[in-house]
């Protein structure tokens, strides 16, 4: 058996290939890669550097991003109240939330009371109010 190099016969191949595409391009102009504004800027790389060797040292201020501490205390308020809830209320509370009960009704009853004087018709209010006058005027 007769064992070749194949790769010495590819390398052959491939070159002869390649300078073919190279020759019957070089008339062309290669375009050149555009340069991106934000990392040639001193002002940008400046800050960059001072940012990295901050980290490097821990001088970095130690406070969290608002948006995270903002995210943790929401978390734990939600914890708060799944373990509140799974707690049995206190009398304190119930009482309390008879009161927010009967509160909400008499508002509701209120606010009924109110709409019903509104739709009534312009003449019948003008005369309860008249019977009120002359009830209190005698």
């Amino acid at each position: 058996m007769v064992y070749k190099n194949h790769k010495t016969e590819s390398s052959s191949c491939g070159t002869s290939a390649s300078q073919q595409k190279t020759e019957g391009q070089d008339h062309l102009v290669r375009p050149k890669k555009l340069p991106n504004p934000v990392l040639e800027s001193h002002n940008h790389r400046g800050l960059h550097r001072e940012l990295l060797f901050s980290h490097r040292w821990g001088l970095l201020p130690k406070e969290k991003p608002e948006l995270q501490r903002f995210l943790e205390q929401r978390r734990l308020e939600q914890h708060r109240e799944r373990e509140q809830a799974l707690k049995p209320p206190s009398d304190l509370e119930q009482e309390l939330r008879k009161r927010r009960q009967k509160l909400m009704e008499y508002e509701q009853e209120e606010v009924r009371r109110r709409e019903d004087l509104e739709k009534m018709p312009e003449f019948v209010r003008m005369r309860k109010n008249l019977r009120h006058i002359s009830t209190s005027g005698c």
